[in-house]
């Protein structure tokens, strides 16, 4: 049997699944397949970071995250005599701001997160195909032709693109032959959810911190677990089970009174720090544990994974809606750099870790990250002051001309283009689909009624704002310079229609 899809999904994660829910809201065609028997059933990520709950405001699943998980918890440091006492917080306490809304790092296990992601997927009338695997694939003129088994045997699937989510051990990567160059970083470590009582659900307690015999455990908001975290030894086996957990478990804190009821996952693994050398090979794509692995340090992984699926899936609605197909060579251009300077990060942090440096500051919350490089990135001058072309948007508190307050996170949200206008003629952009535009100054639909918008983005009068569908920045353009925010609406599939 032969079916046909726009876009072939490999993979349930985090990955695949924003990926198709961002595809799902554009009315992109999809497939999403994973060959695991049902959902993944641990927390091997569990930080969502600042970047990514704005990324989940605008899927609509942040409210959910935020409900089903919680704050990271206090540290308590134990001494080799067992006595306990506070420790610097993982993450100093910082407000949010209107321009930042998100600046702590929210607490939801991985297998909640997926659960949140399927959720919002279903509501928008699709779901994961599990127990089918990708088993073989190859280009055709118009696409992808790939091979999937299935419990009613094998199938074919004509997708128009295909886009490997399918982690670490990727077997659309090894299809393609793209190298994943990388060292290993000679630390083996164990990672386990399991009941545990003895201890206080307040706190994340660290024993042994700068030992070989280091023991982690941290309870899992959200739910009844606690997640162990350690050390092994490079070499040989680890007893996993639930009795050999408690009694690794009692030997590294020293408290007889510590038991683990359950064990309800468990992973042990050896850490390495590894970069696809393309993100792209003609109609194939890879996203997230795919394309890069590194260590869990600055719990960078699972948002990285969701930001490369958050900067794909609007490229690929567009072109398969008509945009040049030169707009998918940006993915990569965009989002392996990203990459490569996380590893580097996750790296550092591991180095700290085992110095008994835990903080983390400003650069794990992925802020601060953006595109400023890119060719997707346009100014007609240089910029002193206020974000630059490339750079995250940020918030801003604004006012309709009706009078009710609002949000530009709340304009932005969805997946359309946003341009606006700085004291701008009306009429000076023709309208056209998929691009929203609003305007501030005299006879604007929104008014700076705080002097916040102008103060955070600097623009002079005439200019124009256009803002990208996963919230960076894409041009600034003043007045004088409309030719040129008409090359590049049309380079970005915005061309204005005929009628327009």
């Amino acid at each position: 049997m032969e079916t046909s899809t726009d876009v072939l999904i490999c993979g349930a994660g985090a990955a695949g699944l924003t990926l198709a829910i961002d595809l799902s809201r554009r009315g992109i065609r999809f497939h999403l397949i994973d060959q695991l028997p049902g959902p993944f059933a641990g927390s091997r990520g569990k930080g969502i970071q600042p970047r990514t709950q704005e990324i989940f405001e605008d899927l609509g699943v942040l409210d959910r995250a935020v409900a089903a998980g919680g704050p990271y918890p206090a540290v308590l440091e134990y001494a080799v005599d067992g006595r306990a006492s506070d420790s610097e917080a993982l993450v100093a306490p910082q407000a949010a701001s209107i321009a930042e809304p998100y600046r702590m790092p929210l607490m939801v296990p991985q297998f909640l997160t997926e659960a949140i992601l399927r959720e919002r997927l279903c509501e928008l009338g699709a779901a994961p195909a599990f127990s089918t695997e990708l088993i073989d694939f190859a280009s055709t003129a118009e696409g992808v032709r790939a091979v999937l088994k299935t419990t009613e045997g094998e199938r074919v699937v004509l997708a128009r693109y295909l886009v490997g989510a399918d982690g670490g051990r990727s077997f659309v990567r090894k299809a393609l032959g793209i190298d994943f160059p990388g060292e290993s970083l000679g630390v083996r470590a164990l990672v386990a959810d399991v009941r545990l009582q003895g201890l206080d659900r307040r706190y994340w307690h660290r024993f042994g911190r700068k030992t070989a015999d280091a023991l982690a455990i941290c309870p899992l908001a959200g739910t009844d677990l606690f997640q162990l975290q350690g050390p092994i030894p490079l070499e040989g086996e680890i007893d996993l089970s639930t009795a050999g957990l408690e009694a690794l478990t009692r030997q590294r804190t020293g408290r007889a009174d510590i038991t683990i009821s359950a064990v309800t996952w468990v992973s042990a693994y050896s850490m390495s720090a590894r970069l696809a050398a393309r993100y792209r090979n003609g109609r194939t794509f890879l996203i997230g544990d795919a394309a890069h692995v590194h260590p869990p340090t600055g719990g960078q992984g699972l948002n990285t994974s969701v930001q490369d699926a958050y900067n794909l899936g609007w490229k690929l609605a567009a072109v398969i809606g008509g945009a040049p197909e030169a707009l998918l060579d940006t993915y990569e251009e965009e989002r392996r750099p990203i990459a490569r300077d996380m590893l580097g990060l996750s790296t550092r942090l591991l180095d700290g870790h085992k110095r008994g440096d835990n903080r983390r500051g400003r650069e794990v919350q992925q802020l601060d990250l953006g595109y400023t490089d890119s060719s997707l990135a346009f100014a007609s001058s240089a910029r002193s002051q206020g974000p630059v072309a490339g750079a995250r948007a940020p918030d801003a508190a604004l006012m309709r001309a009706s009078g009710q307050r609002v949000r530009l996170f709340d304009l932005l949200a969805g997946p359309h283009w946003t341009l606006i206008g700085f004291h701008t003629e009306p009429g000076s952009v023709a309208p056209r689909a998929h691009l929203h535009q609003h305007r501030l100054g005299e006879r604007g639909d929104l008014v700076d009624h705080e002097g916040g918008f102008a103060e955070t983005y600097r623009l002079a009068p005439g200019d124009w704002l256009l803002i990208r569908p996963d919230g960076y920045i894409g041009a600034l353009v003043p007045g004088e310079d409309m030719p040129m925010l008409e090359r590049y609406l049309q380079r970005v599939g915005l061309a204005a229609s005929a009628s327009g």
